[in-house]
């Protein structure tokens, strides 16, 4: 790479060479544009629909989207790289960051890929235990779809109203693992620690609380004629245009394709749950929503499955050079060890001590090899590809995010449609930008 790169010019500093690599060819895009009928416009990264940090240069003949790209990068966090400078253990705390609205889907398929190349299987609890949470952790995200594509399109009952449920999911999550969102509770070798004793209790309440509010819904939204209006016929993607762009989830199930890696490729034991994958043949924004809200009926029959098969057991693998902190016991702060844990790790031998402190300091040993793990999240097929080389840390990781795939269908969607019908659109694909950008 030379100075004269028009996308990296570099300067000398007394650190050595340092390169400034610019975003590409988007003054080339506006003088193209300019003098012309033409307006090109951004919307994003600061505008309330474009979901956090996404930007879309829109080139426009009035209302009409002519020409539409997009712009993503705003919330890079290099997550990836970073997990090759953590122990195994310790990257859980970095992949549950990226796609926030489903922490626990990254957990899970980072923890499966990790698990695969140990060559072990995680206790039946843990994995009865990590499907739970990964269908509580569905609805909390389909929740947040249907709220922000509310407020969007300006239903703003609809948005206070998924807010509201999806409060309960996450005040559930809370009891359930410590922490409301990015929990780092499913870790390789099962769960950190077993479910309080009264979730039994908690997760009943909050399923007879869904199971009362979610025919709100059709009466608030399914069935008015101004949501329909908004969302019929926009956003319109068909199968094929699916297939040719690599696009999962709600989005190519609307199309009419009944692709759900739980049913194809079922992982952590899902063949035996009894459940059906909503699919319709609309193609638009409207059977994306139709079926997000009948993914959460499903979901929640999944949990109702999950308490009647949950028996007492272990929720770690049995191996000391695997398992920490498998019999972490919480302090009084909620947080750290409690002192009890803490006498028995010190009381127990100078080498057990020894060993929990190499453990926790250096981690374990993965065996050389590489794996891709993926499984169905809230937005489609989320895949882990990891390579080991023998240490204690990954020498790659790398993610097939739905998000990112999935933002590659906007032009197909968008172009030749109104700039309102775009809000619409990009609602129904529900990407979570930090996910894209990681």
């Amino acid at each position: 790479m030379t100075s004269a790169d028009p996308y990296a010019s570099a300067r000398e500093t007394t650190e050595g060479r340092v390169y400034t690599v610019t975003g590409g060819d988007w003054d080339e895009v506006l003088e193209d544009a300019a003098g012309d009928e033409r307006i090109v416009m951004n919307l994003g990264p600061q505008h309330p629909s474009t979901h956090g940090v996404l930007r879309l240069v829109l080139e426009l003949e009035g209302e009409t989207v002519t020409q539409m790209r997009s712009v993503i990068g705003y919330l890079h966090t290099g997550i990836e790289k970073n997990t090759e400078y953590r122990t195994w253990t310790q990257g859980v705390t970095f992949v549950t960051r990226m796609d926030y609205l489903a922490p626990l889907s990254n957990e899970a398929a980072y923890c499966m890929g990790v698990e695969k190349l140990l060559g072990i299987e995680v206790p039946r609890r843990a994995q009865i235990g990590r499907v739970l949470l990964l269908e509580l952790n569905r609805i909390s995200s389909h929740l947040v779809a249907l709220a922000t594509g509310g407020m969007e399109l300006g239903a703003l009952t609809g948005m206070t109203n998924g807010f509201r449920e999806r409060e309960e999911a996450l005040h559930l999550l809370e009891h359930l693992t410590g922490l409301r969102m990015n929990h780092a509770f499913i870790r390789p070798g099962g769960l950190a620690q077993d479910f309080p004793e009264d979730y039994q209790e908690k997760v009943s309440e909050f399923i007879k609380v869904m199971d009362k509010r979610l025919p709100d819904y059709d009466k608030l939204l399914t069935g008015n004629p101004i949501w329909q209006a908004r969302l019929k016929d926009v956003g319109y993607l068909p199968v094929d245009a699916c297939l040719a762009l690599g696009i999962t989830g709600p989005v190519l199930r609307s199309a009419g394709l009944p692709w759900d890696l739980r049913k194809t490729e079922p992982y952590l034991g899902y063949e035996e749950y009894d459940f059906e994958v909503p699919t319709t043949t609309e193609a638009d924004s409207y059977g994306r929503y139709l079926i997000r809200l009948e993914e959460i009926h499903q979901s929640l029959k999944i949990m109702k499955q999950c308490l009647r098969k949950l028996e007492p057991g272990p929720v770690m693998v049995d191996d000391a050079k695997i398992a920490w902190p498998a019999k972490l016991t919480i302090g009084s702060d909620g947080m750290g060890n409690s002192l009890e844990h803490v006498r028995k790790i010190m009381g127990q031998s100078m080498e057990s001590l020894i060993h929990h402190f190499k453990l926790v300091t250096e981690g374990f040993r993965v065996p050389p090899g590489q794996v891709y793990v993926p499984i169905e999240s809230p937005r489609g097929e989320l895949g882990y590809h990891m390579v080991s080389d023998g240490g204690t840390r990954p020498m790659r990781v790398h993610v097939r995010e739905p998000s990112f795939v999935n933002l590659q269908a906007m032009p197909a969607m968008s172009e030749g449609a109104l700039v309102s019908d775009l809000i619409a659109a990009v609602a129904s694909l529900d990407p979570v930008m930090g996910g894209c950008d990681r």
